[in-house]
């Protein structure tokens, strides 16, 4: 059997843009994607823990180390720059895999700088 788990969240970062005019998803600094794991294109849930909305979206690089959060197209609507996120991605696991399997936790600061990675 295989289990979803989190494979691995970036914890507290901060939108610093919002674009509608785009059809759709999450701009992050690829310095981000790297450290969590988190691969262009890849589904991930995104917590706005200012208003509680939970949706589910892809990522897109944003420039290394820009500290850019961008929320794309409808998702857009769900947040306001300012606004502070959890993002959450997902992988199967199997049951073996699990009896060491601790997922990657990126803490960031306000400017979206990582300050603690963690497992």
């Amino acid at each position: 059997m295989l289990r979803l788990m989190c494979k691995s969240k970036i914890h507290g970062c901060i939108v610093t843009q919002k674009n509608i005019n785009y059809k759709g998803s999450i701009a992050i600094d690829r310095k981000l994607l790297q450290l969590s794991d988190i691969k262009p294109y890849e589904i991930v849930l995104v917590i706005n823990v200012n208003t509680g909305i939970r949706f589910e979206t892809y990522a897109i690089a944003a420039k290394y180390d820009s500290g850019i959060i961008s929320l794309q197209g409808g998702a857009a609507r769900l947040g306001e720059i300012g606004d502070k996120l959890i993002i959450i991605s997902y992988g199967f696991y199997s049951e073996a895999e699990l009896n060491n399997y601790k997922p990657k936790i990126i803490i960031v600061d306000k400017e979206n700088r990582k300050i603690k990675i963690g497992k």
